[in-house]
């Protein structure tokens, strides 16, 4: 794809430069490329240049791509992932972003006990009490990873949200600092079997931010291929 490796050098250039301002260090933060409604071939080109992290919103669209993708490619599920998609998805996917609810919790540690694995996952967190998107609200939180800390076969490794959209990136400031927050207060909890090490907070339009605030892991999709088709 043109212009693709130009693209990829300038988000990573922003997410060091972001990190530097935090002092923190560019190498603890992941880019995650979002690869929706992208074909197969552009993801493969992705990789070809340098992408280690695939970033998928659907089940059905990852069984197209994934097995066309090389060994070591992290793969990630960032997407709302129903109870009844936990098998297929624990047969493509390396991480999961949005764990949100007990059922779903209970449905990836059955399968994930079958398929005799441990599967990472983000609870993820409405911050912003948007109706339209999912999550855990935050007073929620903490009694909910207590709660699913205990099921086998799934490990909870941080928490994940969606900024909402906004012309100004600093408005998304309060969003990504309460998820920090919140992390901060799960880790002080010691939590056994629990760990905050990743945040999943920022996307094109503002994961500038999200690094400054603490993201570890950050979902860019549109910044690296353009837009794309709903």
């Amino acid at each position: 794809m043109e212009n693709f490796a130009e693209n990829l050098d300038r988000i990573r250039a922003r997410i060091a430069a972001a990190a530097e301002r935090a002092g923190r260090d560019p190498a603890r933060v992941t880019l995650i490329a979002v690869t929706k409604n992208v074909d197969i071939a552009t993801v493969q080109q992705a990789v070809a240049a340098g992408v280690t992290d695939i970033g998928e919103n659907r089940v059905q669209e990852a069984r197209a791509k994934f097995p066309m993708l090389p060994a070591g490619v992290r793969r990630h599920m960032i997407g709302h992932l129903q109870t009844n998609k936990v098998k297929q998805c624990l047969e493509l996917f390396d991480v999961i972003h949005s764990l949100d609810r007990l059922p779903l919790a209970e449905a990836i540690s059955r399968r994930a006990q079958a398929l005799g694995k441990v599967v990472p996952v983000l609870v993820q967190v409405n911050v912003a009490g948007e109706e339209t998107k999912h999550g855990l609200a935050p007073g929620e939180v903490l009694d909910f990873v207590r709660t699913v800390a205990g099921l086998p076969g799934l490990a909870v490794k941080g928490l994940m949200t969606i900024a909402p959209l906004v012309d100004d990136p600093e408005e998304a400031r309060p969003v990504f600092r309460e998820l920090r927050r919140l992390a901060d207060a799960v880790a002080d909890a010691g939590i056994p079997g629990v760990s905050m090490e990743w945040l999943s907070m920022g996307m094109s339009n503002d994961f500038e931010v999200a690094v400054e605030e603490g993201s570890t892991m950050v979902r860019i999709g549109t910044s690296l291929f353009g837009p794309r088709r709903a």
